[in-house]
């Protein structure tokens, strides 16, 4: 019987697990996003483009991820998140783009998954940690043009978009937004947002019509 070998270097055996780690992290997150691609329907031409143009993203070599990815841009992960009634979405006034927006933000290198970006960029930006997923897949992609802004050279975001129901209506103030509130959702067209926000609470009106929700939950 072959004896079993022992490291005779845990510092170099530290290093490699310490190496390993984002790698493999990477890796579930790519198949994660391609998987979430392939399953997902679109609503439209628009959304039939920016699939295509995310399923190229998704098969470039280097990590389209980072947002040192600057052409023609990065993934980014967000949220729209109804209320426990699911009467009211939740909203931040994004500090750069002053305008009121759902939660979200660029990928950290430990996040494995969309779902774990984009409730780490809930939890952030309103303090909501609670949330029961409306799908098992993606809600919504969109690609939209950032400017230039100070040092960073204008670039595209190919936004992966989850929907959830908050389990509770608590909010917290942060440092990541300006502001963040409960909106009625037959109101958000009222505020200053931008067209990819309407076409989803479009799609979340319908979807309350069609499927009441749990009075349990209500308020």
């Amino acid at each position: 019987m072959t004896p079993q070998r022992t490291s005779t270097n845990p510092t170099a055996d530290a290093r490699a697990r310490v190496t390993t780690a984002p790698v493999v992290t990477a890796a579930l997150r790519l198949a994660d996003t391609q998987r979430l691609l392939a399953d997902y329907t679109t609503a439209d031409a628009a959304e039939a483009a920016f699939q295509a143009q995310m399923v190229r993203l998704a098969g470039v070599t280097g990590d389209p991820f980072s947002r040192a990815w600057i052409a023609p841009g990065h993934f980014t992960a967000s949220a729209f998140v109804l209320s426990p009634d699911e009467s009211q979405l939740l909203l931040i006034r994004h500090r750069k783009l002053q305008r009121w927006l759902q939660p979200g933000g660029h990928f950290e290198a430990d996040d494995p998954s969309v779902d774990a970006a984009t409730r780490r960029e809930v939890a952030e930006e309103t303090g909501i940690t609670a949330l029961q997923p409306l799908d098992t897949g993606l809600f919504d992609v969109d690609v939209h043009l950032i400017p230039a802004h100070g040092g960073d050279l204008a670039h595209a975001h190919f936004d992966l978009r989850m929907a959830y129901r908050a389990e509770r209506w608590t909010l917290a103030e942060t440092d990541e937004v300006d502001d963040v509130q409960w909106v009625p959702l037959q109101r958000v067209q009222a505020l200053e947002t931008d067209a990819s926000v309407l076409r989803a609470v479009a799609r979340l009106i319908l979807r309350s019509h069609n499927s009441p929700p749990d009075s349990a939950l209500a308020r």
